[in-house]
């Protein structure tokens, strides 16, 4: 397998990964919202957080795979 190759499918799941953890949080914060919409404040606080948290490492990971394609 090439080096390249290599990097590409690690930047797919770096990227598939957080994609799939931003989709399931979105998902059970709607979900909290329709069963109890008097919580809002509590879940909005708690959604921002875990996807802020998520993006970050999507980033962190593609830097780091960017870095490791430089020669």
């Amino acid at each position: 397998m090439s080096r390249n190759l290599a990097l590409l499918l690690i930047f797919g799941m770096c990227v598939l990964g957080p994609s799939a953890v931003f989709a399931a949080a979105s998902f059970a914060s709607i979900n909290a919202l329709g069963r109890n919409p008097s919580s809002a404040p509590k879940i909005f606080t708690a959604m921002i957080i875990t996807l802020v948290f998520v993006q970050s490492l999507a980033i962190i990971a593609m830097l780091v795979v960017f870095q490791l394609f430089t020669p």
